[in-house]
Parts: C-alpha cells; sequence; structure tokens
C-alpha cells in the first residue's frame, strides 16, 4: 500500500529529467497519442475526486490534505513546466514535444490516499473488482518522445548526454542489468551562439515558476507517522480486532488487519477472481459493521491535528510556497494558450 505520491513540487523538479533519461538510455516513454483506439491523451474523467464521493470514506478528508497537492494542481504544475521547456527549446531552434502532464491517473487525489488508507472502503467496486483497481485506472496512455541528441540533452539539462552504461563483465549483452548514468558533464557554454541557461531549459523552467527547492514529501511524511501512531491507539486496535473477529465469523480466518486482506486478495494477474470478491465485500461488510473507518478516521483526524499545531510554521510554508507555484504555472498555462 503507498501513501506516498510525487508531490507537485518533486514533479516540476523530475519529470523532464527522468524523461530525457529515459530518451538517453534508448527507453522511449510512451505515445502523443493512442491510436489503438481513438482515446484522448488526457481523460479528466478518470481523474481522482479530490474528496471520495462514494463507499466508506465518502466525504472524508483528513487535516493534512490541507496542505497536500491535489492531483489537478501536480498535473498543471508539471504541464506549465514542460510548455516552458518546449518554448525555451525552440528559442535554441530545436523542435521538442514532451508527454502531457495526466495522461495516467493515480488512484488518490493526493498523499493521504483516502480511499484506501484503512484497506478498500467502496462496496460497489469491490463487487465489481474485488481488491483490484477499477480498468480505467489499469489502462496506460503511451506517449512516444524521439531520442534526444547530445547536444538537445545539453540544451534541455544543462548537462551532457548520460553515456549508455557498459554492462559488467560476465553479464550478456543486452541482458537487464542495474547501473546509473555515466560520464555525465556540464554542458557546452552556449549553441546556435545562444548562452545556455543554467540548468538548461528545465532549470529555467523551475526559475520561472518560482519552483523552491523544498522537502516535497514532508507533509507525506507525518500523514504516515499519524497513520502509524493511530493503529497504536486503544480504540483503533479495538475496532480492529472486531473486525478480524467479524471475518473470522464470515469464513476468513486469520487476518489480523485489512492491510493482511488486500495482501490476501490481491490476484497475481490483476484480474478479480470469485474468491477475491467474496473477501472484499466481506471486508467493507466487516468494517460497516463494526464502524472502523469511523472510528480509525476519527482518532487520526486527532492526531494530525496536534501534528499541524506542532508544525505549523513549516505546513504553512510548504502551503504558501505551493499556492505560488500553481499561481505562477496558471498564469503561464493561460499565456501559452492564447
Amino acid at each position: 500500500m503507498k501513501h506516498i505520491k510525487r508531490t507537485a513540487t518533486a514533479v516540476a523538479l523530475t519529470a523532464s529529467a527522468l524523461l530525457v533519461s529515459a530518451c538517453s538510455s534508448g527507453t522511449a516513454p510512451e505515445t502523443t497519442e493512442n491510436a489503438a483506439d481513438g482515446r484522448p491523451i488526457v481523460n479528466k474523467d478518470n481523474w481522482p475526486k479530490k474528496i471520495p464521493t462514494s463507499g466508506l470514506t465518502k466525504d472524508l478528508s483528513l487535516p493534512l490534505e490541507a496542505y497536500m497537492a491535489s492531483y489537478e494542481d501536480q498535473v498543471t504544475l508539471e504541464q506549465a513546466a514542460s510548455d516552458l521547456q518546449q518554448s525555451c527549446m525552440k528559442d535554441y531552434g530545436i523542435d521538442l514535444t514532451l508527454p502531457r502532464a495526466g495522461a495516467n491517473p493515480p488512484p488518490s487525489d493526493n498523499d493521504a490516499n483516502i480511499e484506501r488508507r484503512y484497506g478498500l472502503t467502496d462496496r460497489a467496486e469491490a463487487e465489481k473488482y474485488g481488491y483490484e483497481l477499477p480498468p480505467p485506472l489499469q489502462e496506460h496512455t503511451e506517449q512516444t518522445m524521439r531520442d534526444l541528441s547530445g547536444v538537445e540533452v545539453e540544451v534541455l539539462t544543462g548537462h551532457t548526454k548520460p553515456e549508455l552504461p557498459k554492462a559488467p563483465e560476465g553479464v550478456k549483452a543486452g541482458a537487464a542489468f542495474a547501473s546509473p548514468g555515466q560520464g555525465m558533464k556540464p554542458a557546452a557554454a552556449e549553441y546556435n551562439g545562444k548562452k545556455l541557461k543554467t540548468g538548461g531549459c528545465i532549470g529555467w523552467s523551475k526559475g520561472q515558476l518560482g519552483v523552491q527547492e523544498a522537502d516535497p514529501v514532508a507533509v507525506a511524511q507525518l500523514a504516515g507517522d499519524s497513520l502509524v501512531q493511530s493503529m497504536k491507539d486503544d480504540k483503533v486496535i479495538k475496532a480492529i480486532a472486531a473486525w478480524s473477529s467479524c471475518m473470522d465469523g464470515k469464513g476468513h480466518a486469520g487476518l489480523a488487519d485489512p492491510y493482511k486482506a488486500m495482501d490476501q486478495g490481491v490476484t497475481n494477474d490483476g484480474k478479480p477472481s470469485q474468491e477475491s470478491i467474496a473477501l472484499a465485500v466481506a471486508d467493507i461488510d466487516c468494517k460497516d459493521q463494526t464502524d472502523l473507518v469511523k472510528i480509525w478516521f476519527g482518532v487520526e483526524t486527532a492526531i494530525q491535528n496536534k501534528q499541524i499545531a506542532d508544525n505549523k510554521s513549516q505546513l504553512t510554508g510548504i502551503k504558501e510556497q505551493h499556492g505560488k507555484e500553481i499561481a505562477a504555472a496558471r498564469k503561464q498555462m493561460t499565456t501559452s494558450a492564447q
């Protein structure tokens, strides 16, 4: 169960760099259009809701979510950065189309992952998919980007194109092995008679949007801590025990907590089985009967309120900085659209 996704700042800092790395290693990061069935590259209908609209977490939002980047904001910042990078490259006479942001949404809007934070919570989905994600979230819209030449990488990133790593002795040619890019050096001073920007077009785009080198996962770390603390609370321990007893009564013995049920219910091929669906439905019914989600959410809410009070200055700063970045990104996208 993953509670930490990329935040908006992390997206701006790393997304394009990852694209360059992928292209430099010869692995194209997937197509600008889904030619197979004509689906749009970005389908907002598949984006996660900011607050759940169904299930046991309907209308629930933890206090720390107010300080987290929403998926919409992440996409806005990433797309604005990409637009700026493309414009910057064009100033050097280089036409480059970067993948569109928002093509492959996550199942949850932010780092809290409230829909599955306490295990499965939506019975209607469980009846169809068990513990698996709905089909639209299992699909992947591919976007290809042409391989960048050495000089194009320099203009974009401010450093030379990474050398392809050499396979260690004993590894067959073409076999997979882990090795970081090698031999990166600072880029040339200029291209086509124009001085390169510090950090390349990626570094320049960060400056234009006011992206700061802040810790991108500070809020998610607090949320992770609050979840761990909540599981030690007597009320939550008692509620989980009641859930476990309920599951035992429905023929699903030996499940210490909802996460064990998730581990057991996920199938190897990603397709729900009758057994996994039965387990998922029983799981949610027992949560409903024992008020597990309501109790757990209440305990964690209290913990997070204290965290916010204890870290008010840091959290306020993160929220304000995020607001500035998103405002700049929205302004940039409006300008690009004109």
